[in-house]
């Protein structure tokens, strides 16, 4: 899962990955929403396919790249106490503010 992280730590990765969750992508479109070069996006999806995060089909001359969310969900699995934490801290927040009085409008300190 580390090298997970380390491969979504790159912002033109975690922007293709943003893209293919809308659905399948041919190489030249993800080049052209991204304002990237062909090279580049090419190596950021080796990059998310040796990682397990994108799979590619060929179809004639074209190659699709689609998301898989397997390795996102174990990324998902590992934050999931921190979410909870936070959660927790949020919800005494909110329930601290709720026993505040109210302040009457234009009264400000």
């Amino acid at each position: 899962m580390a090298y997970t992280f380390e491969v979504l730590a790159e912002r033109s990765r975690r922007e293709i990955l943003d893209l293919l969750r809308e659905g399948e992508r041919p190489v030249g479109e993800l080049v052209d929403r991204l304002a990237l070069t062909q090279p580049t996006v090419s190596k950021h999806l080796k990059v998310l396919r040796e990682a397990g995060l994108v799979e590619v089909r060929q179809d004639a001359q074209r190659r699709w790249y689609r998301l898989r969310p397997e390795p996102l969900a174990e990324v998902d699995a590992w934050l999931a106490p921190y979410r909870r934490l936070w959660e927790s801290r949020l919800d005494a927040l909110e329930r601290r503010l709720d026993q505040m009085p109210d302040r009457p409008e234009g009264d400000h300190p």
